[in-house]
């Protein structure tokens, strides 16, 4: 692991203090406010800036066509993490804008990517069903083919975003008698079509997501995403970006994991902790320092073992701060006398769902064992050997 320091050039410092300026500007107290309150992840006033000042293409375009340098997408991608910014939904609809146009017809990226890099066209997920947990294989919204068109029935939860956005990529069964994993296939729906009702839907953090219901959809052909029956295909690009298994480039500027973003705020909310509590209590240091160690530990550790460190310390450490902040470190942000402005409180809330996100900690623990260390399918049920 190379820990060495960036030099920067004069062009990139000058392009950090343009960045941090425009952060600055856009991301103010009240969009922060906002952010931790709702756990939305974004702010169209912000998100629209982003794209008006080239940023949101400059991030998505690859180096050799005229986006950011390494150095550059490094800064840009600090710079918007140390402000905050509502910023998470931007992953998702890169993601997707980029399986868009390799996958889709060029009348389709054409069509949806100009509005994905000015900031006015979001996209979104559309893959866990009511009924089906972190295996989304077992797909039952059904899409069937009527002409030059398809027919869409079904539900899907946890479609984060889907209220601030234009499109969904939509994960379908399109023959149910086929094998799993050979039956499905990806649309890119416009989430205006007549049919399609979203409902907004709490979770245990307080955060909204939705569940959205299509029922007798009418979706063309040219919002298909790859060949019929070959979604998870497609699929597999989009889930393996959301897991963090891409394969790292030579620079060595990306982040060590995914949800490296979540560990940082974790970080700052200890700092805080750490500035408000007694440091005379040698119970109190004691317990800060093993945090920070356990912190510090699975900031640095790489991939998918450090997805799940990050999240497992998130929701560890965090019961932990708040106990020795006191019972005012219960009280949220903006709340008369909460201990540092809600520091820990929002983090303990925050470390729920980032130990589901893309699937839980226990569904990322067992891809561990399978693919990384080798070990096999995991046995369920009576019928496992004890």
């Amino acid at each position: 692991m190379d820990f060495a320091r960036v030099a920067l050039s004069e062009e990139d410092k000058e392009f950090q203090e343009r960045v941090r300026a425009f952060l600055t500007e856009h991301v103010t107290d009240e969009v922060r406010r906002r952010d931790r309150a709702t756990g939305e992840n974004f702010d169209e006033g912000v998100h629209l800036a982003l794209g008006a000042a080239g940023y949101l293409a400059g991030d998505w375009t690859l180096e050799s066509d005229g986006g950011f340098t390494a150095v550059q997408r490094r800064i840009f991608h600090l710079e918007i993490g140390r402000a905050h910014t509502p910023w998470y939904h931007w992953e998702t609809t890169s993601v997707v804008a980029r399986l868009v146009q390799q996958f889709g017809a060029p009348e389709l990226t054409e069509l949806v990517l100009p509005g994905v890099l000015s900031g006015e066209i979001r996209l979104c997920l559309g893959y866990t069903e009511p009924e089906g947990g972190s295996d989304v294989a077992t797909c039952k919204t059904r899409a069937v083919r009527d002409g030059s068109a398809w027919i869409v029935n079904g539900s899907k939860m946890f479609t984060s975003n889907a209220q601030n956005a234009r499109y969904v990529f939509l994960l379908t069964n399109t023959d149910p008698q086929g094998p799993k994993h050979k039956n499905l296939t990806m649309f890119l729906v416009p989430l205006d079509s007549p049919g399609i009702e979203i409902q907004p839907l709490r979770t245990v953090d307080g955060d909204r997501t939705n569940i959205v219901y299509y029922s007798d959809v009418r979706v063309d052909d040219l919002y298909r995403i790859g060949e019929v029956n070959a979604g998870w295909t497609v699929m597999r690009a989009a889930l393996d970006s959301e897991h963090g298994l891409v394969a790292r480039e030579d620079h060595g500027l990306q982040n060590l994991s995914a949800m490296s973003e979540h560990g940082s705020i974790a970080a700052e909310a200890l700092d805080t902790v750490a500035s408000i509590v007694d440091r005379d209590d040698e119970s109190v240091v004691h317990r800060l320092g093993r945090s920070i160690a356990r912190l510090e530990a699975a900031l640095s550790t790489p991939g998918m073992y450090g997805r799940v460190a990050i999240a497992q310390t998130m929701r560890d450490i965090s019961a932990d701060l708040m106990d020795v902040a006191g019972s005012a470190s219960a009280l949220p942000v903006d709340v008369a006398g909460s201990a540092g402005d809600g520091a820990a409180e929002y983090v303990f809330r925050l470390a729920v769902p980032t130990g589901i996100y893309g699937g839980t900690l226990e569904v990322f623990r067992n891809m561990i064992a399978q693919h990384e260390l080798r070990l096999g399918r995991p046995a369920y049920g009576s019928s496992a050997s004890t």
